[in-house]
């Protein structure tokens, strides 16, 4: 045998086994073996380069850290879910999918809901070319050299009836057992532990060196659908069963019903079975199973019409109240945090929990020594949501609200009509701490290497005291802080001096102005162009900018013209920090003003959603039925029952071209 078909033999037999061990927990080998088989073609790569292809399982591992993560448009929105928690509203989800598809006869698909990471993978001519994260549902994060680590995604689908496009939506997963072990190596070492398997998972993807994501071996499930270049299939459920047979990992707990009834029973036995899987589940989606009637029901800006997850009430679980600290926020808010008894609950140890503020503590009555139920908002954040008071002991303690700051001993006020205590000492601190740790981060300034370790070192020494501050900063006497080499220092440096020129949005989203999130930094940014013109507005003008409502104008007016505000801008248009942004055009005339239109099909240039939000920019009313009320049908590929409809009531027909046409495109 010569060394190409050596290799490719290699190759075969390693993606069979990667599929019996990640895909269908069913290995024929020990690992012993399987590093004898990986060790074999990683050498006759190294001796023959001219033969390593990219779905090469020794490519797996990128050998050099990420700059950074692209944003990527995807094909197909990835929309979020309605949620429900009762029998009754799953119910009425039914009379709303009956109602909208007439007399059309269906199957639910009824899946557990993984609680993961949300991700589209893209396949083309077989290959992985593309891993998104659901990002807003319309732009994500490009993550495909972490992807590419995971051994349960496949880099390339095994099979001759492969469409030339498939996107595949699922869900990148920690397994229990795998996190549960690597937090006891990390709580073994002295090292901080992830707090569930979701938030770990989360911020392993973000990590820039995909070889610390291998190192963590997560997994993928499939559970959806996005683009697809022909179906092979007008069944999810037969097309879940294609991809399985691909080599993608799909749910073993599908189940296909025939009406809500036998939904609502698998839903039921879902509950029992839960906790006998290696992964977080939270509830059960139930889904239209015909992929015709999905793009029937169509669906509203949030959600699509034919699925709807319900969601099991959340685990709670009894402890006994130890103590409460008391934590300062980058606004200044005192947060009161329960310390409890270490307790088990949704998987995880729970020793401490959230109490929100000082008058939920008076709601519930809650004393230190207390015996209190928690609970996981989301089956993420601990909560206290009960106190047993028959429980209550003798000396239990009030938790009385402070009357200074717990960090700088001033003064503290109450938010006018509002329910939090707040530090009015912009020098705190612990507001200065949290401050920088949220101007660093990724969606603001995104400075890497700035972590919370080090900036607390900063503030503690001294180095820095405001944002501008990390401007001057030299690798010197970095170089003497904790955890910080020379090399590091250097790098955190350089890291710095990049985020000056990440624009006006993100220095915007960065100050910490009172809601002010990313959306509106961008929307202000892109109106105004420049920090000083944004300055210049009066609270009129920015309340008549779309999407910035009185409580956002107010706030951003009143920051830039605080004292505080006029300093912290001065201070890093001195440091060279660009507050400048390319302005929006003007925005064109309202060409569909007064129009009801129905988008029907597969569109080209459009998904369904930025179809329908086209509509509404350009004045007009999206609707998802015909009737005698509509202006006109937009058609696509596969049109399906509301062109007939249309043709019936005499509702005008276009297509995509003249779609654009009237849209001023």
């Amino acid at each position: 045998m010569n060394v190409a078909a050596r290799i490719e033999k290699l190759r075969r037999e390693i993606r069979r086994h990667d599929r019996l061990y990640y895909v269908e927990a069913r290995p024929e080998i020990s690992d012993r073996r399987y590093d004898k088989l990986l060790a074999e073609l990683k050498a006759l790569e190294a001796d023959h380069p001219q033969l390593v292809t990219p779905d090469s399982p020794t490519q797996r591992v990128s050998g050099q850290p990420l700059e950074g993560f692209a944003t990527v448009r995807h094909a197909a929105a990835m929309l979020s879910i309605d949620n429900t928690y009762n029998a009754d509203d799953v119910r009425e989800f039914d009379r709303r999918v009956r109602k909208g598809l007439g007399e059309e006869s269906f199957h639910y698909l009824v899946d557990p809901k993984m609680d993961g990471v949300a991700v589209s993978l893209r396949y083309e001519r077989g290959l992985l070319v593309l891993a998104v994260t659901r990002g807003d549902g319309v732009r994500g994060d490009d993550i495909t050299p972490n992807a590419r680590t995971i051994r349960a995604i496949p880099l390339r689908l095994d099979g001759h009836d492969v469409p030339e496009v498939v996107e595949v939506r699922g869900e990148v997963y920690w397994p229990r057992s795998t996190f549960n072990a690597y937090n006891a190596r990390r709580a073994e070492q002295g090292l901080e532990t992830f707090a569930n398997p979701r938030n770990g998972a989360a911020g392993t993807l973000k990590q820039l060196d995909p070889s610390a994501v291998a190192e963590r071996r997560l997994a993928f499930m499939a559970h959806g659908l996005g683009e697809l270049s022909a179906r092979p299939a007008a069944r999810a459920s037969e097309i879940m069963a294609r991809l399985g047979a691909w080599g993608v990992p799909v749910s073993g707990h599908m189940k296909v019903c025939e009406d809500i009834d036998s939904a609502l029973v698998a839903i039921d036995e879902w509950l029992t079975h839960r906790g006998e899987v290696d992964y977080e589940t939270d509830g059960m989606v139930v889904k239209v199973d015909e992929l015709g009637l999905r793009q029937e029901l169509g669906a509203t800006s949030k959600y699509p019409r034919w699925c709807i997850a319900y969601k099991y009430a959340a685990e709670q679980a009894q402890t006994v109240l130890r103590a409460v600290d008391l934590q300062v926020g980058r606004l200044g808010t005192v947060t009161p945090v329960a310390r409890l008894d270490p307790v088990q609950l949704a998987g995880t140890t729970v020793s401490n929990a959230s109490l929100h503020n000082f008058d939920q503590i008076a709601r519930l009555d809650v004393r230190v020594g207390d015996t209190v139920i928690v609970e996981k908002a989301g089956e993420i954040i601990p909560q206290v949501v009960q106190v047993v008071h028959a429980k209550r002991p003798a000396d239990a303690r009030a938790v009385r609200p402070p009357a200074k700051c717990p960090c700088c001993g001033g003064q503290v006020q109450r938010d006018e009509g509002g329910v939090h205590l707040r530090c009015v000492d912009p020098q705190c601190p612990a507001q200065i701490r949290e401050g920088l740790k949220f101007f660093a981060g990724r969606d603001q300034m995104d400075i890497d290497h700035l972590g919370p370790a080090i900036i607390d070192q900063l503030v503690s020494k001294g180095m820095v005291g405001h944002f501008a501050d990390l401007y001057s900063l030299q690798a010197g006497p970095l170089a003497e802080l904790e955890r910080l080499a020379e090399r590091s220092a250097a790098n955190l440096v350089a890291a710095i001096e990049a985020s000056k020129s990440r624009g006006l949005a993100r220095v915007l989203a960065a100050l910490g102005i009172r809601h002010v999130g990313g959306r509106a930094a961008e929307v202000l940014a892109e109106h105004f162009g420049s920090i000083d013109e944004l300055t210049a507005a009066s609270v009129e003008q920015l309340t008549d900018i779309d999407e910035i409502g009185p409580v956002i104008a107010a706030s951003v007016h009143e920051f830039l013209h605080s004292a505080r505000g006029r300093q912290t801008v001065g201070e890093l248009k001195e440091a060279g920090v660009r507050m400048t942004a390319r302005r929006r055009a003007a925005r064109r005339a309202p060409t569909l003003a007064g129009k009801t239109v129905v988008v029907s099909g597969a569109l080209e240039h459009f998904t369904r959603s930025e179809a329908e939000n086209a509509v509404k920019q350009a004045g007009g009313r999206a609707a998802s039925s015909v009737s005698k009320k509509t202006d006109f049908v937009v058609v696509g590929e596969s049109p399906g029952a509301k062109a007939d409809k249309a043709r019936q009531l005499g509702v005008e027909i276009i297509d995509e071209a003249e779609f654009r046409r009237r849209l001023g495109r």
